[in-house]
């Protein structure tokens, strides 16, 4: 994966004499996440999406489990000058899981379930859509726990013999009442007492678009509007929304764009 970062960065190096105080890095590739700097007062599009940019012209871009292989960058200069920059993301392949066990009633949600879904559903997009200018989004990401990876990002998941929607974060086993940390600071922008999906939920704003989620909790130790640091025990492991089994479900997104968390962090430990 290094090898491929750096790849990619030398790609963007030699580009540089096209684009005016330009700097790229991070994972280019599909579910991951890029930080840039660039001249204040810049305006930045990545496609027709405006980015937010810091006064020291500092930015970030994530990029979606099935983001195309080229992205456009557009940069508007204070001076009115528009330059143009394509990003090359490496296409991903993803596993199949097939898990069984899962209630009828999880699996056919009634009409009565499928309105608390929708409301659960603005409810955390609304809280992945604030823009912050808090620079916890550049801190060196850590595990929210230690523990026995069963589900990875990306992988499409089988229900009971059904074709569900692909899988956004990471699961980690553990036992029920294991804590949970801030794999980076931020602010608390989401906290509910149990989701028909993700049970108790937990959002993070990290600053420029980036959250953090952790889903089946049993335990939220933290309060909305309240300020996080890294290390800090926010939560702790359940099995509460539709789960098999306690583990945490922890996911990253910059805005509705989910990315891949393991590419945040170093391997595992003991892993």
């Amino acid at each position: 994966m290094k090898s491929l970062i750096l790849c990619f960065m030398l790609v963007l190096i030699q580009a540089h004499c096209c684009v005016a105080e330009l700097q790229l890095n991070g994972h280019f590739i599909q579910g991951g996440l890029v930080y840039g700097q660039t001249e204040n007062r810049t305006k930045i599009y990545l496609d027709t999406r405006e980015v937010p940019v810091s006064a020291a012209g500092n930015f970030i871009l994530g990029f979606g489990r099935d983001a195309a292989a080229q992205q456009q960058l557009t940069l508007i200069h204070p001076d009115g000058k528009t330059e143009q920059q394509v990003i090359n993301l490496a296409q991903r392949n993803y596993d199949i899981q097939r898990i069984t066990g899962i209630s009828k009633r999880l699996m056919e949600p009634t009409e009565e379930d499928l309105k608390r879904i929708h409301q659960e559903t603005q409810a955390v997009t609304l809280a992945r859509r604030q823009i912050s200018d808090q620079d916890h989004c550049r801190d060196n990401f850590m595990w929210p726990l230690v523990g026995r990876i069963t589900g990875i990002y990306g992988s499409q998941r089988i229900f009971n013999g059904e074709a569900r929607r692909p899988h956004f974060g990471i699961d980690i086993a553990a036992p029920t009442g294991t804590a949970v940390i801030a794999p980076a600071g931020g602010v608390v922008t989401l906290v509910h007492p149990g989701m028909f999906f993700s049970g108790k939920t937990l959002i993070i704003d990290h600053g420029y678009g980036l959250s953090s989620s952790f889903l089946h909790l049993h335990q939220i130790l933290v309060k909305p509007g309240e300020t996080v640091t890294r290390g800090q025990t926010i939560a702790t492991v359940g099995a509460t929304g539709r789960v098999t089994g306690p583990h945490l479900d922890w996911r990253v997104n910059w805005f509705e764009e989910r990315l891949d968390p393991a590419l945040l962090v170093s391997e595992m430990p003991g892993g």
